[in-house]
């Protein structure tokens, strides 16, 4: 097993690409290493010709996956949008790696991003010492991939400044990037591309112009649309974590994943499944990634502090970190879900008891 804690997409499921890449026949895009059908069959999964397994990267809807794939084989660039925890990142990471082969070439979006980190810099030693050159310039991932005629990453796109967004408008619209000290421009090879993600928690943080707008393909990421969908996701990826943590446990009963992910959406839709009861939300959002976290959070407990079976004990302190953020106001919330949601059910009678125990 690999030291590495975790690996870039397009290593880890190596095996996966290189036989995608055998029976792929198909038209591909200048300078992609798959073609679409390919791409969208690595996400979602499949059984190839030859009998290999794909497996899904993404659980959802097929036709959001078509949309962003074919949204990229154009020259508009692709923006992921969605609640927090809806697997942007991760979609952008793994279209990256099929289509691209890299999925390094990243941007991390915050407030402090500079116009330097999105088109280029400069290594001062050498400026001072030889004046602007080439070999004084530091190139950015953009830059990088405009060059090489790959796909660039911006994650939290709506995180950084509105003035340092706007640098993207030429490269994205004039396929350029002027670097007006040297007077001479990088221009983009075909197959360059960008995908970045933003999160409607931040609607209002730094609004994206409407020139830049006009530069994206939005598509939407939804909450997953049922119970039995979230469960597959987390079970999957809980899988996955688990292995590569090595964590000494059994894999976690169907049970007390569906718990979980039953108490999340409850709480998030602000109703009971059977939608006879209201519900208060409390401030977090309570995604899947978060769900994920609980279960893998509860499995280390049973794994080190255990006998290695993930129980409702375990379960309970990571779910009552995850729901309440707000001290006040979330502990109102899962206080009156826990008494008048959990205590009610008679099959939840333990994770009742353990949840209270650790409030104490």
């Amino acid at each position: 097993m690999s030291e590495i804690l975790r690996q870039h997409a397009e290593h880890q499921y190596a095996e996966e690409l290189d036989q995608l890449r055998r029976v792929d026949t198909r038209q591909r895009p200048p300078n992609w290493e798959l073609s679409p059908w390919a791409v969208s069959t690595y996400l979602l999964g499949g059984k190839l010709d030859n009998g290999f397994e794909i497996a899904p990267k993404y659980i959802g809807q097929r036709r959001i996956i078509e949309i962003a794939v074919s949204t990229l084989a154009t020259d508009r660039a692709l923006l992921l949008f969605g609640v927090p925890g809806t697997a942007k990142s991760w979609v952008s990471e793994h279209l990256a790696a099929a289509i691209a082969g890299n999925s390094t070439l990243l941007i991390q979006g915050t407030a402090g991003t500079s116009e330097e980190q999105m088109r280029y810099g400069w290594n001062y030693a050498r400026l001072l010492a030889e004046g602007p050159s080439p070999q004084a310039l530091v190139q950015s991932p953009l830059m990088r991939a405009m060059e090489t005629g790959r796909i660039a990453r911006i994650e939290e796109l709506t995180r950084i400044p509105a003035d340092v967004q706007d640098t993207l408008i030429t490269m994205l619209s004039e396929k350029t990037l002027p670097i007006p000290e040297l007077g001479s421009e990088v221009q983009a090879v075909r197959g360059f591309n960008v995908i970045a993600t933003a999160n409607n928690r931040d609607k209002g943080v730094n609004e994206l112009s409407s020139a830049l707008k006009r530069r994206f393909n939005t598509v939407i990421l939804p909450t997953p649309a049922s119970e039995d969908e979230e469960v597959a996701i987390v079970t999957k990826r809980v899988a996955e974590l688990g292995r590569a943590l090595e964590l000494p446990t059994e894999p976690p009963a169907l049970k007390e994943v569906r718990r979980v992910v039953q108490i999340f959406r409850e709480l998030r839709n602000g109703q009971t499944e059977d939608g006879k009861t209201k519900l208060k939300s409390p401030s977090a959002t309570l995604s899947t990634a978060e769900a994920i976290s609980v279960i893998n959070s509860g499995m280390a407990l049973a794994g080190h502090f255990g006998d290695g079976v993930l129980r409702a004990a375990d379960v309970a302190a990571g779910l009552t970190g995850a729901i309440i953020k707000d001290p006040v106001q979330d502990a109102l919330v899962w206080k009156e879900y826990l008494e008048t949601v959990v205590k009610e059910r008679s099959e939840w009678k333990d994770l009742y008891r353990a949840c209270r125990e650790v409030e104490g």
